[in-house]
C-alpha cells in the first residue's frame, strides 16, 4: 500500500504543475501515441513500455480535451487538473480494478511496472511538449515540419529505448 500512496503523490505533484494553455497537442500527435499502444500490446510488450505509451496518450488526450474547452470558451475552477485527474482516474481504474495494476509479482524498483510506465511516460510526453513550446517560443517558428508531432513521440521514443535497455536484463 505504501507503493500506491508514493505513485499517486507522484501523479497529483504531476497534476499539480501549471500547464500553459499554448501547450494543445494535435490529433496526430494523439493518434500516433494510440497507435503505438496498440501496437506494443499487440506484440506482447512489457507493461513498463505499454505504460510508457499509455502514460503519453493520456497527457496527449488531457491537453487536446484542455485546448477544445479552451476553444469553446469553457472555463471553471480547476479545469485544467480535473481534466488530467478524470483522464487518469479512466485510465487507472480499470486496471486496478481487474488486478493489472498491483496484481502480482510485476513490479521493478518496487513500483508496479504498469504504473511506472505510466509515470514515465507522462513526464516524457510532457517534457517533450514543453520543449517544443520553449522552442517555437524562443524562435518563433518550428524548427522543421509536423515538429510538434515528432518531438513529443520522439521523446516517447527514446525513453522506450533507454527503458528497454534498462529493464530488460
Amino acid at each position: 500500500m505504501n507503493i500506491l500512496k508514493r505513485s499517486l503523490a507522484l501523479l497529483a505533484l504531476g497534476l499539480a504543475l501549471p500547464l500553459k494553455s499554448a501547450l494543445a497537442v494535435c490529433p496526430v500527435c494523439t493518434l500516433a501515441v494510440a497507435g503505438g499502444v496498440g501496437i506494443l500490446e499487440y506484440y506482447g510488450v512489457d507493461d513498463i513500455i505499454s505504460g510508457l505509451w499509455v502514460g503519453a496518450l493520456i497527457v496527449s488526450v488531457s491537453m487536446w480535451t484542455i485546448n477544445y474547452m479552451n476553444k469553446k470558451g469553457w472555463k471553471f475552477l480547476f479545469r485544467k487538473p480535473l481534466v488530467f485527474l478524470i483522464y487518469y482516474l479512466a485510465t487507472l481504474w480499470p486496471l486496478y480494478s481487474k488486478h493489472y495494476l498491483f496484481g502480482g509479482k510485476n513490479y521493478v524498483w518496487g513500483m508496479d511496472r504498469m504504473l511506472f510506465g505510466i509515470i514515465l511516460g507522462t513526464i516524457v510526453f510532457s517534457l517533450g511538449a514543453v520543449t517544443y513550446d520553449l522552442y517555437k517560443q524562443k524562435k518563433g517558428k518550428a524548427l522543421f515540419p509536423f515538429q510538434k508531432v515528432i518531438q513529443p513521440v520522439g521523446f516517447v521514443a527514446v525513453a522506450t529505448l533507454v527503458t528497454y535497455l534498462l529493464t530488460s536484463f
